[in-house]
């Protein structure tokens, strides 16, 4: 006899629960990311600064100078943002690398429980779901930047603003100035960044989680010898060292498409994506190029912070994306009311 609705009910608990399990990808990876989002996000508004200064300041002072022009708010501002298109990409984005993943074992390609076989179908799956997910989540990077960088971008235009602007009014103004083709800026480096960086991520944490005990099923086993640390930390350990690790590789990067996304919103003479990594590298005046060390120095710029972010949001993450399915997992079933 299966499940019934219990007197006064507005919801069949049975039904819920089925569908809770059918989509527990996407439940797990919607609810986890927005805690992890809003965790992380005054260290991404801090990243974002630190990568278009002129002049080199430590964490501390931006943060300072932050809260004193903007208050608490310049942490979060255009927070919303991500928490809105967060539930599309995060679902999206973990539908494309689990079905690419599902599809490879129903094709028995590459299907061995081994490292190599997990590392290489996580990296296919996780560059494939980055590449798709650029598409629609470029833009939104594109407004999120902007609000992040109102400050910046109104002082390279000789402004001094009294109250930026709120997020409709910023995109309004990208759209304004350089139509629907506007709300793309700087994609190519975008699609490289997150079809890269999505497949180190995701290769990187599975493989890690394979080399930690997880068991062909999905569940955690015993932890190698020589690590033997508690099964509840694997989540969180393995997802901010995929994180901070993916986000290195491909921070260069972001620091490129950051300046050029900047130079354009505030309507300065665009630059190519060599001449822009040879300025930020050897400054400026090429008869007078700054050392290369310091160079990489700048182009590094932000990073610490970065990787703080990424130890938070990552580490949540995968910490509450592995609760959310233990707990969907051991929702009753409908048989076991028989």
């Amino acid at each position: 006899m299966s499940e019934k609705r219990p007197a006064g009910s507005l919801f069949d608990s049975a039904a819920l629960h089925e569908s809770l399990r059918h989509n527990k990808a996407v439940v797990c990876a919607v609810s986890a990311s927005y805690i992890s989002t809003f965790a992380g996000y005054p260290l991404d508004s801090l990243k974002s600064r630190l990568q278009t200064q002129r002049t080199p300041i430590s964490v501390p002072k931006l943060a300072l100078r932050v809260y004193n022009e903007e208050g608490i708010i310049g942490f979060y501002r255009g927070l919303w943002i991500p928490l809105i298109t967060i539930s599309f990409v995060r679902a999206a984005s973990f539908t494309i690398y689990s079905s690419t993943k599902e599809h490879f074992r129903e094709h028995n390609l590459l299907a061995r429980d081994t490292l190599p076989c997990i590392a290489a179908t996580s990296g296919i799956g996780g560059a494939l779901s980055g590449s798709l997910i650029s598409f629609g989540s470029a833009p939104f990077e594109l407004v999120k930047v902007r609000r992040q960088l109102e400050y910046s971008i109104a002082e390279s235009k000789g402004l001094k603003l009294v109250k930026a602007p709120g997020t409709f009014e910023a995109v309004r103004d990208i759209f304004n100035s350089y139509g629907l083709k506007g709300l793309y800026l700087g994609f190519r480096l975008h699609f490289v960044r997150d079809t890269t960086g999505t497949g180190l991520y995701f290769l990187e944490y599975d493989a890690m989680r394979h080399i930690m005990g997880r068991l062909s099923s999905g569940e955690q086993g015993p932890t190698p010898s020589w690590l033997p640390v508690p099964a509840s930390v694997v989540p969180f350990m393995c997802g901010s060292l995929a994180g901070v690790t993916s986000w290195a590789l491909i921070y260069p990067l972001d620091v490129v498409k950051t300046k050029v996304q900047q130079r354009a919103l505030a309507g300065e003479q665009r630059r190519g994506v060599l001449e822009t990594l040879r300025r930020l590298i050897r400054g400026p005046d090429p008869k007078a190029p700054k050392p290369i060390l310091l160079g990489l120095a700048r182009l590094y710029r932000g990073l610490g912070v970065s990787a703080v972010r990424s130890v938070t949001t990552h580490g949540l993450l995968w910490t509450f994306f592995d609760l959310t399915a233990s707990y969907i997992d051991n929702l009753p079933r409908s048989d076991d009311n028989t």
